[in-house]
C-alpha cells in the first residue's frame, strides 16, 4: 500500500528542482503505490487519495491530478467536472474506460488529457510534460514589470512606487507580481492559493486578506489591489 495518503494523514516525498506536487487519485493501493513510487524516482512529489472526496479536499495543493474515473464514492467524471469548474489544475484521466463515448466524455469533463489502462510509465510522464506546457508555460526571462508609479524588479524582488522603495516579505511580493502580470485578468483566490502559498489550508484563513491589506498599507495611496467579491482580485492600477 502507498504510504501517502491524504486522510488521515499526509507524509510527502521530497521533489526535485523541476519535479510537480502530484495527486494520485486512485482506488486500487497496488496501483496507486506502484505509480507514487514511479513519481517519486522521477523527481515528483506524490500524494495519494483513493476517493473522490479525499480528492476534492486536496486537488488544490496539487501541481496536476492523475484522476482514475472508477472511484468508490463518487463518479471520476464528476470529480473531473467539479475540479474544472473551480480552477485551473491540470487532470489527466487514467482509467480502465476505454471506448470512445469514455475518451469523449473524460475529456467533456474537462480533463486536459486521456490515457487508457494499461499504459506506459514512460507515455504518462510524456504526456504529463505536455499537458503542463500547454497549461504553464514558462516565460524566458523575468521581465521587468510597470503599471503606473509601480515599478517590479522580478529578478531582483525589488518594488518601488514614485521611486520610493517598498519593502516586502517574500508571500507580499508573490502575490503583487501575480496580479500585476495579469493586470487586466480577475485572478481566482484558488489560483492565488496554487501559486503563492500552493497550500489548500489557505483557503480556510484569512491569510490571503491579511496579504493584500497589508500591500495596500505599504504601497500607499492608490487602488492598487482591487476585491472582486466571491471570486478573486484584480490589479488596480493605482
Amino acid at each position: 500500500m502507498p504510504r501517502e495518503q491524504v486522510e488521515p494523514s499526509v507524509q510527502h516525498g521530497s521533489a526535485g528542482r523541476d519535479g510537480w506536487r502530484v495527486l494520485v487519485v486512485e482506488s486500487d493501493p497496488r496501483a496507486a503505490g506502484h505509480l507514487v513510487q514511479s513519481l517519486r524516482r522521477h523527481g515528483h512529489e506524490a500524494l495519494w487519495a483513493d476517493t473522490g472526496g479525499k480528492a476534492l479536499r486536496a486537488y488544490r495543493s496539487a501541481d496536476m491530478v492523475l484522476l482514475d474515473l472508477d472511484l468508490p464514492d463518487l463518479d471520476g467524471l464528476e470529480v473531473c467536472r467539479e475540479i474544472r469548474a473551480a480552477g485551473d489544475t491540470p487532470v489527466i484521466a487514467v482509467t480502465a474506460r476505454g471506448t470512445e463515448l469514455d475518451r469523449v466524455l473524460g475529456l467533456q469533463a474537462g480533463s486536459d488529457d486521456y490515457l487508457v489502462k494499461p499504459y506506459g510509465f514512460l507515455e504518462l510522464i510524456a504526456r504529463m510534460e505536455a499537458v503542463m506546457r500547454r497549461v504553464r508555460p514558462r516565460p524566458a526571462v523575468a521581465r521587468t514589470i510597470t503599471r503606473g508609479a509601480l515599478h517590479i524588479e522580478p529578478g531582483c524582488r525589488e518594488v518601488s512606487v514614485a521611486g520610493r522603495p517598498v519593502e516586502l516579505t517574500r508571500k507580499e511580493f508573490d502575490l503583487l507580481h501575480l496580479l500585476a502580470s495579469q493586470p487586466d485578468a480577475v485572478v481566482p483566490r484558488a489560483q492565488i492559493e496554487r501559486q503563492v502559498w500552493g497550500n489548500a489550508e489557505v483557503s480556510r484563513s484569512r491569510t490571503i486578506d491579511t496579504h493584500v491589506n497589508s500591500l495596500r498599507n505599504k504601497l500607499g495611496a492608490g487602488t492598487w489591489i482591487v476585491t472582486v467579491r466571491g471570486v478573486g482580485f484584480r490589479f488596480g492600477h493605482g
